[in-house]
């Protein structure tokens, strides 16, 4: 070898060269008298090593500097494994890392390097694979900015010179395949960067990782068996537009601590049939380190958080939930990532996930990093992880955070920290662009899912049609009503005369998008108390309050999203750090609102009007004359079939009556929910369960039940509900 090889080997040998392929393993090297090949190998402090051939040809390799050992033979390259001795210990036999061709086509790497390939998760991590007859793991990793790269593990004690990986040319992808390697190994990527430091990551698209506070990403397989064929078939060929939602959100770690996926299920399943949700929405599962930030601050994206079990622990959760009839709706987070050195920021020591102009790439006030949305790679990271989601754990919905965060430029910034767009404007052109090409993708790979965007400005267009120049996503939080509601339900019954504008005006914009309403985690955090909490009044008072705006809000036109412990009336703020405060359920007025939530949920799924047409302006009608009384509030929804709900609401703290109301239609009404009886633990006024409005004027006379809601049915047809699942 030449000197210029010696140098060669001697990158080789300290595992820092970019192709050591192209210097290890066998090679040819001439095909005069029949063929002479060469094999080489990095074993430093070995005895001896042999080469033993396919055709059980033994060829003993010599030692040429720094570890790396060169043997000849004559004849074609074949498979072969390594025999090395030491001056101590047992010898150690192993198929070679450097006689394996790549385990990534070229058709996976123009996808990667065009920002096209949808199912990136197959290609870029950790893959337990058999390659050219060796059980093993392919390693593979995007790292452009690299000067080497290799993988440590507790399979080579964290000493990744042996396993350097080679560069894939302008892909900027790394790869290697180790035999031997297999489910449950913990490794990294140590990168050497273009300052000459070496840096230790965990992989970007590991699809497990290590519990907290340890931060090593795990070699996994999934040998889970999904059983929920007849919930996915369903799924496909109908749309949650057109469907009821009632959302269940659950913080995992506090609904009841302790329990792993698979402990959950029961339990889980069981609280929310009783309640009669038809969905759950999980705050975020995929990794993070700081449990304090409630999995909103990512470092694993591809992988299940391990604090409740391997990713097939969950696979099971999930599918338990559709065998059940429950819908699975899971947070996610794509519009910023930690800056914990482990994970995504500076992976390959430059800005690389991140952009790389602070202005644009770094959330002060959260301190956190921005993808770079203008960035192909980066962009095909975030898509592909959305179809992560529903292709590999069968998810029905992803919770979009934060997206206000990235649909703004100056988004809480001040004048000189950011710069405008090529138009001068501040929206973030490249930010919109990925949130239409997920939102697209995904509805095109996977009908019948839901993707929702919680965005709390007036931007147009949300939920309109990609092509149509909208967002693309299927549902928006109704932030506006959220604030607006929260305020005019925390005054005292008697100043709400003067509000009744809070609640009204949400009927104004209601039908401009497919709204949620939610009550989240958001409004019951950071000092804000619990909805119990914020309700006026003695205790009594605050549980009737509960229940009428429960009711209010499971009529108003839009889907339904209710967060944890909110339903029997948790007292306390929550936090993560604690269970629910389920002994509450032990007093009978707490069980009883319980009770009536799990009541409302049955209703409401039993009558089309109250889901059916929540987007669609025509089907709703605001009611108040012949009377009209500031703390009534009354409206009536309609369904494809002409089935009609009226909703009347008192919010004063006492009861009305006789109030007249002209109804959508003559004849008999029957009460199918008073918040206020007494079974609920209310004052038990109503009308006898049915009101009847005159065949002339159409008007009917009530009595409202004070802090109370009244849904009401026409019987005048025949209640036609529309198929749903469940």
């Amino acid at each position: 070898m030449t000197d210029t090889d010696m140098q060669l080997v001697d990158t080789v040998a300290t595992g820092s060269h970019h192709a050591p392929h192209s210097i290890l393993g066998a090679h040819r090297v001439s095909d005069a008298d029949g063929g002479l090949s060469v094999v080489r190998a990095r074993r430093p402090l070995a005895a001896t090593v042999t080469a033993v051939l396919a055709d059980g040809e033994k060829v003993p390799l010599e030692h040429l500097r720094n570890g790396v050992w060169e043997g000849r033979f004559r004849g074609d390259v074949q498979r072969y494994e390594l025999v090395t001795t030491y001056e101590s210990g047992p010898d150690f036999v192993a198929d070679d890392p450097y006689r394996h061709l790549p385990t990534i086509g070229e058709l996976d790497l123009h996808l990667i390097g065009e920002g096209r390939h949808e199912q990136l998760w197959d290609v870029l991590g950790a893959h337990v694979r058999e390659h050219d007859g060796s059980p093993g793991t392919a390693f593979t990793v995007w790292a452009p900015n690299a000067r080497a790269v290799r993988v440590v593990g507790d399979f080579n004690a964290w000493d990744g010179a042996g396993h350097a990986m080679r560069s894939m040319g302008s892909s900027g992808v790394w790869e290697l395949f180790i035999p031997g390697v297999g489910a449950g190994a913990v490794y990294k990527f140590e990168i050497l960067t273009r300052a000459s430091a070496w840096i230790m990551k965990a992989d970007p698209m590991a699809r497990q990782a290590e519990v907290p506070p340890a931060t090593g990403s795990v070699v996994t397989a999934s040998e889970y068996a999904w059983a929920d064929d007849a919930w996915m078939r369903t799924r496909a060929k109908t749309s949650p537009l057109d469907q009821p939602m009632s959302a269940y959100e659950v913080h995992l770690g506090s609904w009841r601590p302790g329990l792993s996926y698979r402990e959950a299920a029961d339990e889980l399943i069981d609280y929310v049939t009783a309640q009669g949700y038809t969905h759950v929405e999980f705050l975020p599962l995929a990794e993070h380190p700081f449990g304090g930030s409630w999995g909103y601050q990512v470092t694993g994206y591809y992988a299940p958080t391990s604090r409740f079990g391997h990713p097939d622990d969950l696979r099971y959760l999930i599918d338990r939930l559709h065998q059940a009839g429950i819908g699975v709706i899971v947070d996610w987070v794509p519009g910023h990532f930690p800056k914990d050195a482990f994970a995504l920021a500076r992976f390959d020591g430059e800005a690389l996930y991140e952009h790389p102009d602070p202005r644009r790439g770094e959330h002060k006030d959260w301190g956190t990093l921005i993808f770079d949305y203008g960035r192909r790679e980066v962009r095909n990271f975030l898509v592909a992880n959305a179809l992560y989601w529903f292709e590999e754990f069968h998810a029905d919905g992803l919770r979009v955070d934060a997206v206000a965060s990235m649909l703004y430029l100056d988004y809480s910034r001040e004048d000189g920290e950011w710069t405008p767009n090529q138009h001068g404007g501040r929206e973030n052109l490249e930010a919109i662009g990925f949130l239409q090409e997920v939102n697209a993708t995904a509805y095109k790979r996977y009908p019948g899912i839901a993707m929702i965007a919680e965005e709390s400005t007036s931007f147009p267009g949300v939920t309109a049609a990609t092509e149509h120049a909208g967002l693309g996503f299927g549902f928006k939080w109704n932030m506006g009503w959220m604030n607006d509601s929260l305020e005019y339900i925390k005054r005292d019954p008697l100043y709400r005369s003067h509000h009744e504008g809070e609640l009204s005006f949400s009927f104004v914009y209601a039908f401009s998008e497919n709204y949620i309403l939610p009550i989240s985690h958001d409004e019951v955090v950071h000092g804000k108390g619990s909805l119990f909490g914020r309700m006026p009044g003695d205790h009594w008072q605050k549980l009737a309050n509960m229940r009428a705006f429960l009711a209010y809000m499971w009529g108003h036109p839009g889907k339904k999203l209710l967060f944890m412990g909110q339903d029997f009336g948790q007292m306390s703020e929550w936090s993560e750090g604690r269970s629910l405060d389920w002994w509450l359920l032990d007093q009978p007025s707490h069980a009883q609102l319980r009770d009536f939530v799990g009541e409302m949920n049955r209703v409401y799924r039993a009558h089309a009007p109250l889901w059916a047409r929540d987007s669609d302006g025509s089907a709703f009608t605001r009611l108040g004359a012949p009377s009209w009384n500031p703390n009534v509030q009354a409206f009536a929804r309609r369904d494809w079939h002409g089935n009609t709900i009226v909703v009347v609401c008192n919010f004063a703290g006492e009861p009305i009556g006789p109030f007249e109301l002209e109804m959508p239609e003559a004849g008999m009404w029957e009460e199918i929910l008073n918040s206020d009886a007494e079974a609920f633990g209310g004052s038990g006024v109503g009308n006898m369960g049915v009101v009847s409005a005159d065949g002339d004027t159409r008007v009917a006379s009530f009595t409202l039940p004070p802090l109370g809601v009244l849904w009401l049915r026409h019987q005048h047809k025949a209640h036609i509900p529309s198929p749903t699942r469940g």
